[in-house]
């Protein structure tokens, strides 16, 4: 073992504060929109730099550097720009995918883990560790709109595929904070754990599975309740995980383990194990679902599993300590009525409108998703006015705010356009 990994020791990982330490549990897999190559991105933790891996030939087609210690990435939906987390110097860099250098630095808060991009590609969401926080970045500007107070130590974000929530593992203090997208506050903290690091969410939407490496487990957590529903043993020192695009299987690398776990999530147990590599890190599912990146800090190099056999068919060398690793994915059709339904949803969570309010929207929407579905439009355009004029009047009340409001009609005008209303 050489001196770099010798420092992971088990007494290492409890003094939180150490540089690479906690840098080794957390990562974020982004979902976004395939380019004219699919390209997988690999923060390298001790050169400061991210690989560019062109997937269909699997070789490195640009080493970009960025700045000190970045550790993980996320990617615009349509896999324009990708957002760099670096630890070491509380910024993030913004990669210009078309020219591979960086275009744009953004400072957020103290010692940055982990990065998500939500599905609209608007908002980057980072959380730093040091600071107990999330900073919010609007990638139109490339700024911190907003900075939300979270549990202790956060070193792990995801957001729903229907970008209304975002989930921070709390290593600190045992918790996983819920973010209400719509307002940019905590609306639950669900507790019980031992250390969460990493979330990832499942392709549906319908659950997060959260590193858990206080105790070497996956913590599921059921988003419609926010609770936890199962607790799956996985090996020593869990780090990164990422599901299959159809979400029937998650991969966790196991760091201390030197190996990856395969859990079926119809029954969250383990299925296999994979041997190797030497310190797995980053895990990332090629778009297609037939591979499974995971970097090795040791070897300095991403290693394949193909997914049909579960076992590693090749490496690819990049950097000095590669960590986390993100694709650019094609991201699954949202129907608008849906996306909408979410957008009520997220604003019955937050308290702008009451249960009984949100239903009585979510209610209209549905007959109006039948009447396209049968091919009524004249009647769906007329229901749409009127989801319209029912929203003004939360506004003219004072239940929603104007900002609120307008963002509803306005997707609500963006429908009946698609209908020739």
């Amino acid at each position: 073992m050489t001196k770099f990994a010798q420092k992971f020791s088990a007494q290492a990982f409890c003094a939180i504060g150490r540089l690479l330490t906690l840098a080794l549990f957390l990562t974020l897999f982004g979902a976004s929109t395939v380019l004219a190559q699919t390209r997988a991105y690999v923060a390298n933790i001790i050169e400061n730099t991210v690989s560019v891996i062109d997937s269909a030939s699997n070789t490195v087609i640009a080493t970009v550097p960025v700045g000190q210690s970045p550790i993980t990435v996320a990617v615009t939906p349509d896999g324009g720009f990708a957002y760099v987390a670096n630890q070491g110097s509380n910024t993030v860099s913004v990669i210009d995918a078309a020219t591979n250098t960086v275009i744009a630095t953004v400072f957020v808060g103290l010692t940055p883990w982990a990065i998500a991009m939500t599905p609209s590609g608007d908002f980057v969401y980072v959380a730093n560790q040091n600071s107990n926080t999330v900073s919010v970045i609007d990638t139109a500007t490339n700024t911190v709109i907003a900075t939300i107070p979270v549990g202790l130590q956060p070193i792990g974000v995801a957001v729903t595929p229907n970008g209304a929530f975002i989930y921070v593992g709390n290593s600190g203090d045992g918790t996983v904070s819920v973010i209400d997208a719509a307002t940019n506050t905590v609306s639950a903290t669900i507790t019980g754990l031992s250390s969460p690091a990493n979330v990832a969410i499942t392709p549906d939407g319908a659950f997060a599975y959260v590193i858990d490496r206080g105790n070497n487990t996956v913590s599921v957590i059921n988003t419609a309740t926010n609770t936890v529903t199962a607790t799956i043993p996985v090996g020593v020192s869990p780090t990164f995980l990422d599901f299959t695009p159809d979400g029937a299987f998650a991969y966790v690398s196991n760091f201390f383990s030197g190996s990856v776990s395969v859990i079926d999530t119809a029954t969250n147990t383990v299925i296999a194990l994979v041997p190797g590599p030497d310190l797995p890190t980053g895990v990332a599912v090629n778009p297609d679902g037939t591979f499974v990146y995971v970097g090795s800090i040791n070897a300095h190099a991403v290693f394949l599993i193909d997914i049909a056999t579960n076992t590693i068919t090749g490496s690819i060398p990049v950097g000095n300590g590669p960590t986390g690793i993100t694709f650019t994915k094609r991201a699954p059709a949202v129907d608008p009525i849906d996306a909408l339904i979410a957008q009520v949803q997220a604003l019955i969570a937050g308290g702008s409108l009451t249960q009984a309010q949100g239903d009585a929207l979510i209610g209209k929407l549905h007959e109006i998703k039948t009447k396209i579905d049968t091919g009524q439009t004249n009647a769906a355009c007329n229901q749409l006015s009127s989801f319209i004029n029912q929203v003004q009047g939360f506004i003219n009340n004072g239940s929603l705010s104007a900002n609120q409001g307008q963002a509803l009609i306005d997707a609500a005008n963006a429908i009946k356009s698609s209908l020739g209303c």
